[in-house]
């Protein structure tokens, strides 16, 4: 490709930005910018002439109405809607109310211990439910009206739940992950798994800060004591249900008695979701609420199929273009060390985060910053004793798709975007998003340390992928 080409992505990309910027959704700022894009290539190719100004049209029209069928139609995009399924499903049923009662009477008595609470409870859920926005709505109506009870700061409280939502990008099932798996072509097994360690140690990142402000601002969240042990046991068979369908899940991506997999996992969330529809049947689930979980489902999937439509045909156009291949070379050639480069793809990340929603942002990113990545590490066949990084290519992969997953996370609470502050303000009228702003800003602490522990220790992420082969 000429130089030409490459000036054409740079200018389409620029518009891209402004167009994001003003406020235009970014599956059709995407697919208006991938469009004209491909236009512009074209055309350049016919010469700029005239009267071939048609035919550039033509084919371009075509190039990009080819784009969401070809790609949106993978097997693998299956799990999405499923995922989504199971989470509703799991509200509907009340085991998110039982998951909460069980991690209230265990863990309320340490310092912010109803905010703890809600940490392991969201955790659990975020294991069979694969929407952040999902988990943050569902525990802003269960856990704050809890914790304002006893006196906690409400936008603490707030902040708690925004904060402790991001953890269903990270723990399977992820709709995030299936998503990053599925660009850079990746095997979706082993990035579900390598989400669980990184994802329960963000949990205890979190624990671990909140029982930190307890302590100092007693006020903030005092403990509830009072639970017998009588009481404690007797709230852990309503929570089992979550744990029986995270052992299906599991046991489908990564066989626990070694030997292949039991499934797809594309298998392993259909049969999650009909287990927890079960669940949901036997414990007295209406049809208004089975339905409600169906539309829901529905909103949700087709909203982010719409963003994935509308970003592919803007890679499309990239590919043309080969600002991919460019911006590789660009990365490869600096004066710096690999990992100092990592460190400021990632913060490049958590700017662009405050200006846009975490899947547009990934999908938008990855096909030129995923290459760089994999080719300052040594390339997709390099071994670990080769690289940069001290990993292999497959796994320099996963360990980096946590990491911009990590960084997803840390948009959703970031502003002005941060969809999960929305959701929380918009379930809580009592609350404004200024409130839920404020809240999160001692996460932004917790979130920064636990990617750094990730960057320095990628054997956090890695361990699990590597144990299962």
């Amino acid at each position: 490709m000429t130089m030409d080409s490459i000036d054409i992505g740079l200018w389409v990309t620029g518009g891209l930005l402004v167009l994001v910027l003003t406020g235009m959704r970014v599956a059709f700022a995407a697919a208006l910018a991938g469009l004209v894009g491909l236009v512009w290539i074209f055309w350049a190719k016919f010469g700029y002439d005239p009267d071939r100004f048609g035919k550039a049209l033509t084919v371009a029209v075509k190039t990009a109405g080819q784009v969401p069928h070809s790609k949106v139609s993978s097997q693998a995009l299956s799990l999405i809607p499923t995922f989504i399924l199971i989470g509703y499903l799991a509200y509907y049923a009340g085991l998110t109310r039982a998951l909460f009662e069980a991690a209230k009477r265990w863990m309320a008595w340490v310092p912010g211990g109803l905010a703890v609470s809600t940490v392991f409870a969201t955790a659990g859920f975020a294991a069979v439910s694969g929407a952040s926005v999902a988990t943050s709505a569902v525990f802003a109506r269960i856990a704050i009206p809890e914790m304002l009870a006893i006196g906690y700061n409400k936008r603490f409280a707030a902040g708690v739940v925004a904060a402790a939502g991001t953890l269903a990008s990270l723990i399977p099932p992820s709709a995030i992950l299936v998503i990053y798996a599925i660009i850079v072509e990746q095997d979706v097994g082993k990035l579900l798994l390598a989400g669980f360690v990184p994802g329960a140690f963000s949990a205890v990142i979190y624990v671990a800060l909140i029982v930190g402000i307890a302590v100092v601002f007693k006020s903030v969240g005092p403990p509830v004591t009072g639970f017998t042990w009588r009481q404690r046991f007797a709230s852990l068979p309503g929570a089992l249900p979550i744990v029986f369908v995270v052992v299906i899940i599991i046991s489908f991506v990564y066989n626990p008695f070694g030997g292949d997999a039991w499934g797809t996992p594309t298998e392993g969330g259909a049969l999650g979701a009909f287990v927890v529809f079960c669940m949901a049947v036997f414990r007295g689930m209406k049809w208004a609420e089975f339905k409600s979980a169906l539309l829901e489902t529905a909103k949700l999937t087709v909203m982010i199929f719409t963003i994935i439509w509308g970003v592919l045909i803007y890679v499309r156009f990239l590919g043309f273009a080969d600002l991919p291949g460019a911006f590789s070379d660009w990365i490869t050639s600096l004066q710096m060390s690999p990992m100092l480069i990592l460190v400021c793809i990632l913060l490049a990340y958590a700017v662009l985060g405050m200006f846009m929603d975490a899947i547009g942002m990934l999908l938008l990113t990855l096909p030129v910053v995923y290459p760089a990545v994999m080719a300052l590490n040594g390339g997709e066949a390099v071994s670990a004793a080769d690289s940069a990084f001290g990993m292999s290519g497959p796994m320099c992969a996963i360990w980096f798709g946590i990491l911009v997953v990590k960084m997803a996370e840390f948009c959703l609470i970031t502003p002005p975007i941060g969809l999960n502050c929305f959701v929380v303000a918009g379930v809580r009228p009592d609350l404004s998003v200024q409130d839920v702003f404020r809240g999160v800003m001692p996460f932004f602490v917790a979130d920064a340390v636990t990617i750094a522990l990730l960057v320095a220790f990628p054997q956090i992420v890695l361990w699990l992928p590597t144990l299962a082969g």
